[in-house]
């Protein structure tokens, strides 16, 4: 008996279900089902181009599975493409990735997934008075720092390299 898939975290969930040929029906063409994780899998390899340890180390598994569902990612949009077939995005094992707001005025909490734009106000008193919570930010140890800035040093890394 295998062992349980561990959960993948995931920061980007498309609107989009299918990707098919343009000019056939739906009804007339197989499936391929890509996975959640697979996507966030390409997302990060193919479109931010991070190397395997680093995205990896985004989704919260190991290098080895990154590398496997990368390589299953791959497989099935080839298939899809070469085989004449539509891209299917459902299912996987994932939780998704979320910011944590705190409003200023009435100290309410909320979270909002990723790629779902910043709030512009408080859901509870209205206020614009918002701002991501200490705990989001990457490091929590000074007050009013925020956004991975430190005493002006970039402290966010982009496609794995340092800077």
């Amino acid at each position: 008996m295998p062992r349980p898939a561990k959960c993948r975290r995931v920061q980007f969930a498309s609107d989009t279900v299918c990707f098919k040929p343009a000019g056939e029906p739906i009804c007339d063409l197989q499936a391929v089902i890509l996975t959640l994780d697979e996507l966030e899998a390409l997302r990060l390899a193919d479109l931010e181009g991070f190397y395997q340890e680093t995205a990896a180390r985004q989704m919260q598994i190991s290098r080895q599975t990154f590398g496997n569902i990368i390589f299953s990612a791959h497989r099935k949009v080839a298939e899809a493409l070469i085989n004449h077939k539509y891209l299917k995005i459902e299912g996987g094992v994932i939780t998704m990735k979320e910011r944590h707001f705190l409003c200023s005025e009435c100290k309410h909490e909320w979270n909002l997934p990723y790629g779902t734009g910043r709030p512009g106000e408080c859901p509870t008193c209205h206020s614009t008075n918002i701002h991501r919570h200490s705990d989001d930010c990457g490091w929590s140890s000074r007050q009013g720092c925020c956004h991975g800035r430190r005493h002006g040093i970039n402290i966010l890394r982009t496609k794995g390299n340092a800077k």
